[in-house]
């Protein structure tokens, strides 16, 4: 495997002042000799958190960031609040470190107080939690990850990567039937609104690469926030504005596994800069864009939002300039707020991206959402991509021009070392090979929309695409039929494109690219349409 030709070298990154690709004996953008298990639903990911927390010891390192961290939330059942997870490791010596945003005012329903709340919790343990504002004007922390380090004990050190945040509505399992602690959603979603999400557990090298980023982050020696009232507010609640040093760093855990893994990120270009990155970096949009190049058989995708004709552009070359690439994406049904305001301004960028994507695939591209048994649609919070069954992607950052440009985010491409026997074992035909961590992804979540437990159909990439079309035209025609007889196996239901008047259209599209999708690029970039 040529890494090389899926990967981005540390030129490709396009931030020459971070650390991530500096730190070992030579320049190297990616870390091998990984072990990744994908963590499907916050339940998994909450339970798999909670042991690993519930591990740690006195002198043990726990850093993490968030967009939103509710003190309340259970990770496995009563008595395992997160506040009380978190603060119990501070108590036992554990050092614990947190950034989160800061937000908004709650009244934009965001969660500053919320965000508070746990910070609060925390220091009064003894561990040191900061709410950062070091965003773009309208912009967000929206980086999801944990890290749990242990001097002497290598082997238990691992990195939590993906879209799952420490919040309600989080904790939903393959039922889907929703978190008892429920955020309020659009009214499709009823008040225990099912939620679809994966998270990264990484062992290996790969730990010291997500260290280094909340590092990075951490001893930025800038203000947490320049603005007068949120300095005001700072006096007022007595908080904590000023990082502590951290312990030096561990070494890297040694290699346990056949993963390469490279980090991608995206932070926005400001009037401030950060140190690590006083341009920006937006490896994320430059690594979706550089697999995509060798996309040949199938691209499948999980994504919140798809928005933005700009971002899909790339997607939609693969399509146009190889008749025989097949495009799947799983998206919500409807968009999370259902507002006068904010429901036409979060469709008018999904309506451009699958014009254009439809206009480049025709038949090729295929377009769903997921629901229930009981039929509620299921939020799609999820943000996968796989290639070819060789590249797959988590993180944090949806495909949209506020994740690829304007918001921190934080995401992982991995590409397996091992090839995969079962056929067919080049998908792609460029001489890759398929890849078993990518393939098990797709087929893990495809068997979960298909109620499916044999996947072995699955793995030719049009027999993939046909199965999904047929699950999704059976379901449609069930409900047609008034749900007569028994419903059909499977999730997906076909999504239709909504439509909005050209008033809506015209007077939607200043927020939806001021507030909504908003782009973060130095002005010279958005000029040349590069990132």
């Amino acid at each position: 495997m040529r890494f090389e030709n899926w990967l981005l070298t540390p030129d490709e990154r396009g931030n020459p002042a971070t650390r991530l690709d500096l730190r070992g004996p030579e320049p190297a953008a990616w870390s091998r000799g990984n072990a990744v298990r994908p963590l499907v639903h916050g339940a998994a990911y909450f339970a798999a958190l909670l042991t690993a927390i519930r591990g740690q010891r006195e002198g043990d390192l726990l850093f993490f960031t968030d967009w939103r961290g509710d003190p309340d939330e259970p990770l496995d059942g009563p008595g395992s609040e997160i506040g009380e997870v978190l603060c119990d490791a501070a108590r036992r010596g554990v050092v614990v470190k947190g950034l989160i945003w800061r937000s908004h005012l709650d009244r934009l329903q965001f969660s500053e107080q919320e965000n508070r709340h746990l910070g609060d919790e925390i220091e009064a343990a003894g561990g040191e939690c900061l709410l950062d504002m070091r965003v773009r004007p309208g912009g967000a922390h929206h980086q999801k990850f944990v890290v749990l380090r242990h001097p002497g004990r290598a082997e238990r050190d691992v990195a939590f990567v993906g879209g799952i945040d420490l919040c309600h509505s989080r904790r939903d399992d393959a039922a889907h039937g929703g978190d008892p602690r429920a955020l309020r959603l659009a009214a499709a979603y009823g008040p225990r609104p099912p939620w679809h999400d994966v998270q990264l557990a990484i062992r290996g090298p790969a730990v010291g690469a997500v260290e280094a980023t909340f590092r990075e982050r951490w001893e930025d020696p800038s203000p947490l926030s320049r603005s007068p009232l949120s300095r005001l507010r700072q006096l007022v609640h007595h908080e904590d504005t000023r990082a502590d040093p951290l312990p030096p760093q561990p070494p890297d855990p040694r290699p346990c596994g056949s993963h390469a893994v490279q980090l991608l990120r995206t932070y926005p270009a400001r009037r401030h800069g950060y140190p690590f990155a006083p341009d920006g970096e937006r490896s994320v949009a430059r690594g979706y864009r550089k697999a995509l190049d060798r996309a040949r058989s199938l691209i499948y995708l999980e994504d919140q939002y798809l928005w933005s004709a700009e971002v899909v552009a790339s997607f939609a070359h693969a399509l146009s300039s190889r008749p025989d690439l097949l495009m799947t994406a799983v998206i919500p049904a409807h968009p999370d707020q259902d507002g006068r305001f904010t429901a036409p301004m979060n469709l008018l960028g999904r309506i451009e991206a699958l014009r254009a994507l439809r206009r480049a695939g025709g038949e090729r591209f295929a377009v769903y959402s997921v629901e229930n048994q009981a039929g509620t649609p299921v939020y799609v919070h999820a943000k996968v991509c796989v290639v070819d069954d060789v590249w797959a992607a988590v993180g944090s950052d949806n495909v949209n021009r506020r994740s690829w440009t304007h918001d921190s985010e934080l995401g992982c491409s991995v590409v397996d070392e091992t090839r995969d026997p079962r056929e067919p074992r080049d998908p792609g035909g460029l001489g890759d090979g398929a890849r078993p961590f990518a393939r098990d992804l797709r087929l893990e979540l495809s068997a979960e929309h298909l109620d499916r437990e044999d996947t072995d159909t699955l793995l030719e990439p049009a027999a993939a695409f046909r199965a999904f079309a047929e699950s999704a035209a059976a379901l449609d025609a069930w409900h047609r039929g008034g749900r007569t007889g028994p419903r059909p196996p499977g999730r997906l239901r076909t999504y239709t494109t909504p439509t909005l008047s050209r008033t809506a259209a015209i007077t939607s599209r200043p927020l939806q690219r001021l507030v909504a999708d908003p782009d973060g690029r130095p002005r010279p970039l958005r000029r040349r349409a590069q990132y």
